[in-house]
């Protein structure tokens, strides 16, 4: 396993919150007051941030990623904010062996606009068995992605996933597409039921 704590990873530092509609994100999820989350791959945690409010003091939203200039900043607003309801989870590669999370104890697994890293790294099969081990049974899986389209913003075309490719990629492990839905001019979100 290679360390990467010192490293940027690809696309790190970039958020795609800015650029959604959060209200119509949080209209096509399962959010609600208690929820226990994980934010994958969560960056700065704009998007944790935002659910933090949704889940309430009786939620948890487990705000994992390898980048810890992000994590830092996270715990800033965190601190500065008095928010007691994120735990930022620092990893030392892009998809562990395990997550040390229990199984079947999550909710909610939202992974904003990486899953097209992973594939590129040939990562999707470890990290959407590893979310399938995580999520109770029904539980959501929520993706969201760059629209197939040119940008900027955005990851370059040639890696952006098309819905059917974000379909196919997920639905082999476990997951059952419930809907997609536009939340912005650059992206969407496919939410997925953990069967």
């Amino acid at each position: 396993m290679n360390d990467t704590t010192n490293t940027k990873p690809k696309g790190a530092g970039k958020s795609s919150f800015e650029l959604i509609d959060a209200n119509k994100l949080a209209d096509n999820l399962p959010l609600k007051k208690g929820l226990v989350i994980l934010d994958l791959a969560c960056g700065r945690g704009a998007y944790s941030l935002h659910m933090s409010e949704i889940v309430g003091d009786e939620g948890l939203i487990y705000a994992m990623d390898l980048w810890d200039e992000g994590l830092l900043q996270l715990d800033k607003q965190i601190e500065e904010q008095n928010i007691t309801n994120i735990l930022p989870l620092h990893v030392d590669a892009t998809i562990p062996e395990q997550i040390d999370i229990d199984d079947y104890s999550i909710d909610i697994c939202m992974m904003a606009t990486v899953l097209h890293d992973f594939k590129e790294a040939n990562q999707t099969e470890a990290v959407l068995k590893e979310v399938k081990r995580l999520l109770k049974p029904n539980g959501c899986l929520a993706i969201i992605e760059f629209k197939k389209m040119e940008g900027p913003p955005g990851p370059p075309i040639h890696i952006r996933l098309s819905e059917n490719e974000v379909e196919k990629l997920v639905t082999g492990y476990g997951f059952e597409k419930s809907k997609v839905t536009d939340i912005g001019k650059y992206n969407y979100v496919m939410t997925f039921r953990s069967i």
